[in-house]
């Protein structure tokens, strides 16, 4: 009897509504939605991570040119201190080089308005750079539901069509197509909430650091115009806490 169980345990049929077997009723529709979703969920974490990286980099060029930049007599002794293809020496060397090419100029420009058109150039093409591939976060936190959606909508149909033919809503019937229909839709806005996220997180960062360099530009721009007069104070590191000083012994 024992055996006869047994036999009959290792010949059950398998699940027939699981996820392969959904996707398999779907077809190659339901397939290639899963394809198209797969690639919008790489490239959106790939372009994620790498602007989590670049933006970590400038900022970090802030902080080494806030402590060292402004103790340099000279704007190109401080550049000299920066990181070589830093934001913050792009925005230096295009100041200076700006400042030599006033003087060229055969048609006059006050050079207020040539330094500051020039270091404002700069400074949007850093904040171009970095807005690269934000764009695409927003293509797949707006289509990726639809794509699943579409899905969802053909999933619908072939459980109509097969409700159709057997003349009667059977849940053996239509449980593979329906839920093939709500895997697309999970897996569209399982793609699209995190893009969105990514997206506005990475806006936030990037204006923040807009902000730092907008400042900085400014500072760069009054002292080049001030011939070193106005000139920010270096930040230092904060120093440590002095300790009590021990009581006097008694006499």
């Amino acid at each position: 009897m024992l055996i006869e169980i047994l036999a009959a345990g290792s010949t059950a049929p398998q699940n027939a509504f699981g996820f392969v077997e959904a996707m398999e009723q779907g077809g190659v529709i339901a397939w290639s939605v899963l394809a198209i979703l797969t690639i919008m969920s790489v490239s959106s974490f790939y372009i994620l991570f790498s602007k989590l990286f670049e933006q970590n980099k400038i900022m970090k060029q802030g902080q080494a040119m806030r402590s060292t930049f402004w103790r340099a007599s000279t704007l190109k002794e401080g550049a000299a201190k920066l990181e070589k293809n830093s934001a913050y020496r792009q925005i230096v060397d295009d100041a200076i080089k700006a400042d030599a090419d006033h003087a060229k100029l055969t048609d006059p420009v006050e050079a207020h308005d040539w330094l500051h058109g020039s270091i404002e150039r700069s400074q949007d093409l850093i904040k171009s750079k970095l807005a690269t591939g934000l764009p695409w976060l927003a293509t797949v936190g707006a289509t990726s539901p639809f794509i699943g959606l579409f899905g969802t909508v053909i999933g619908i149909y072939r459980a109509l069509i097969k409700i159709g033919i057997a003349g009667q809503a059977s849940i053996d019937a239509v449980a593979g197509p329906v839920g093939e229909a709500l895997i697309m839709t999970a897996l569209g806005l399982g793609v699209a909430v995190p893009a969105v996220l990514a997206y506005n997180w990475l806006q936030g960062r990037n204006k923040r650091i807009g902000e730092q360099l907008a400042a900085f530009s400014n500072d760069v721009l009054g002292y080049m115009a001030s011939d070193g007069g106005v000139k920010p104070i270096a930040t230092t590191a904060a120093a440590a806490p002095a300790k009590p000083a021990a009581p006097a012994a008694k006499k």
